[in-house]
Order: C-alpha cells, then sequence, then structure tokens
C-alpha cells in the first residue's frame, strides 16, 4: 500500500435543529475561529442533512440553517480565509454516505452510544437515517480528505468510527486513499452545562430557557441568565481540586475560562474564596462583553437571509472544487462506471 502524506485540513460543522447556545460557540465556533486565525486550513458546514434525522418543520429548519450560519459568520468564521457551506448543496456529500454504508458493518452502528440515546425505547420507529447518520459524518470528514475534526467529547466515538470506515475501505481496495482523521479535543469550556444543572449538557431544547444562553440573547438576557445560574452554598476554592463534586461551580469557572482565553486555575486564583455575589456579576459582565456584539450582528444577517444564502453558495463552489474529484476517484477506485 503506498504511503500518502495528507495536507492538514479541519473540518466540523453544526446540525441547525434550534438555536446556536453558548455550548456551540465555547464547545465549537470559538475554537474554528482560533484555527482559521492559526492558518489552518479549514472547512465548515452547516449539517443540514443531520438535521432532518428527525422530522423538522421545513420553515424552522430554513430559519436554522440561517441563524447557525449568522453565527459561524458573526463569531468571526471569515468565508474568504475558510470555507462555509449548507452540507445539502454539495450532493458528494450523500453519496459519498451510500458508498461508507456499504463498507460500514451493522454491528459497528449497533455500538454507537449517541443513537442508543437519541432513540431510546423507541428504536424501531426512528428513521433509518438516525441509524445510519455516522455514516454519513464519515462522508462529511473523508470528502475532503480532513486530517483533524475539532469535536466535543460526546463526538469522539464517531471520529474513531470514521478512522474505521476510512481503514477498512484502504484495506479492502488496497490503497491509502482515505486519512486517520485524529479528533481535537482541547480547553476549558469544551463541554459547557446547564445554567440550572450542572450535571447535565446545555441544550437547545431543555425545558427553560433560563437553563442556557441563546446566543441571540441581549445583552440584560444574557446578564441576567448568568446572575440567575445556579450555584452551591460554598464560596469559590482556593484550587481547582476544590471544584471536584460541585457541578454547577465548575461549570461557571471553566465558562468564564474559556470567554476570558484563560484556565480554570488563572480563574481559581483570580476569584479564590469569593462568594457567588462577587464572581456571577463579573461572569456576567464578561460574558456580555464578548456575546453582545456576536448577538448583535447576528440579527444584522439574519434580517438579510438572501446575502446568508449568497455567501453559502460562494462556500459550496468551494467545497465541490474539493469534493467532486475525492467522490470521482472513489468511485473509480470501487469499479463503478463513469461515462
Amino acid at each position: 500500500m503506498a504511503d500518502t502524506t495528507f495536507t492538514p485540513r479541519v473540518f466540523s460543522g453544526i446540525k441547525p435543529s434550534g438555536g446556536l447556545t453558548l455550548g456551540n460557540y465555547l464547545g465549537a465556533i470559538k475554537r474554528w475561529v482560533a484555527m482559521q486565525e492559526e492558518g489552518t486550513e479549514s472547512i465548515y458546514c452547516v449539517v443540514d442533512l443531520h438535521a432532518i434525522t428527525v422530522w423538522q418543520d421545513p420553515a424552522e429548519l430554513r430559519t436554522a440553517t440561517h441563524e447557525v450560519a449568522a453565527g459561524m459568520l458573526a463569531s468571526g468564521i471569515d468565508p474568504s480565509r475558510s470555507i462555509l457551506f449548507n452540507q445539502s448543496q454539495v450532493p458528494e456529500h450523500a453519496e459519498l454516505a451510500w458508498i461508507f454504508n456499504c463498507v460500514a458493518r451493522v454491528g459497528w452502528m449497533n455500538r454507537m452510544t449517541q443513537f442508543k440515546e437519541k432513540a431510546g425505547s423507541n428504536a424501531e420507529k426512528v428513521s433509518l437515517g438516525l441509524y445510519a447518520y455516522p455514516s454519513l459524518m464519515a462522508a462529511d470528514i473523508l470528502l475532503y480528505h480532513a486530517t483533524h475534526v475539532p469535536v466535543g467529547e460526546d463526538q469522539k466515538q464517531h471520529v474513531e468510527l470514521t478512522r474505521d470506515i476510512a481503514a477498512k475501505f484502504n484495506h479492502d481496495y488496497k490503497v491509502d486513499f482515505f486519512p486517520m482523521t485524529e479528533p481535537v479535543i482541547e480547553g476549558p469550556g469544551m463541554r459547557v452545562m446547564n445554567l440550572r444543572d450542572g450535571s447535565k449538557k446545555m441544550s437547545k431544547s431543555g425545558e427553560s430557557d433560563m437553563e442556557r444562553i441563546n446566543m441571540l440573547d441581549d445583552a440584560d438576557t444574557i446578564a441576567k441568565k448568568f446572575k440567575k445560574a445556579r450555584t452551591d452554598p460554598a464560596p469559590l476554592p482556593e484550587s481547582p481540586d476544590g471544584l471536584k463534586d460541585r457541578p454547577e461551580a465548575k461549570n461557571l469557572v471553566d465558562i468564564y475560562a474559556s470567554l476570558s482565553g484563560g484556565t480554570q486555575e488563572s480563574v481559581i486564583a483570580e476569584y479564590a474564596g469569593a462568594g457567588w455575589g462577587q464572581f456571577k456579576p463579573a461572569l456576567a459582565d464578561l460574558a456580555v462583553e464578548k456575546l453582545a456584539p456576536i448577538s448583535d450582528e447576528m440579527r444584522r444577517l439574519m434580517a438579510d437571509p438572501a446575502e446568508i444564502d449568497r455567501l453559502l453558495g460562494v462556500g459550496r463552489d468551494r467545497a465541490r472544487e474539493i469534493a467532486a474529484p475525492v467522490l470521482e476517484r472513489t468511485y473509480e477506485i470501487v469499479g463503478l462506471v463513469r461515462s
């Protein structure tokens, strides 16, 4: 098997099902902007085909797609430096996913914990798409020969499956065509938790709006939510070790660290022994400073959806310049006739 050197390239995406939250920003978009600033070749995608694995109202899906794109743009993703598009505009994603459906094994899919969590006791009634979507995720990544994927810990298993699919394809066809993609998991605030229950991940589908920061929240709402966030009675500890078994405290410290560009250690060093009456207003002020300009710009962008569509179209064309040759070569390797 020939030894192939793959150009460093990042791919990642966000599903447009509901609005963007602080978790999406700190866990994904903020890091993507940093990678862009480092000069890494980056491809970022609104994964709308993944969204429809469960029922979506068409009008709400269009709005959510625009919101996710607006959030990326407002946060600093530059469409002239990174490639930004929505997945359904690049048909090669779905085409490569079918090839990978024929490479992946049913046993691999049966081990995917996220499917089990989403399907619950209703597994026989969910869509085939929900069951098979890890194969589409592998296609999303490998269609661009992406070498690195920034993901949360809960998505690491999907990148491992991507590697399994790439390895089996390369082995079965005696090629070295697809790379062994590496997950990139780092930094504080990567898993942003619920402001009302620090044991649960911040979610756009949670029952109360007070448990999350929406990226479209205005300055007053952001401040109010942080000031009312649940905490425990004890002050901030003298060292990060003191955050153990204090999920709400740890969550707020991690959010502060991520927004400020610091670490748990630096936040604790500054606020050791402080009460929540001091720390939560400071966190609220920091969050307003960092997030309010983004939410303002998001609202401006969403008022002109045609411009968002234009930018997504530019990204689509750039994405297909990479994707089309990869798919054509895949078909050739598999033995599919091309006229």
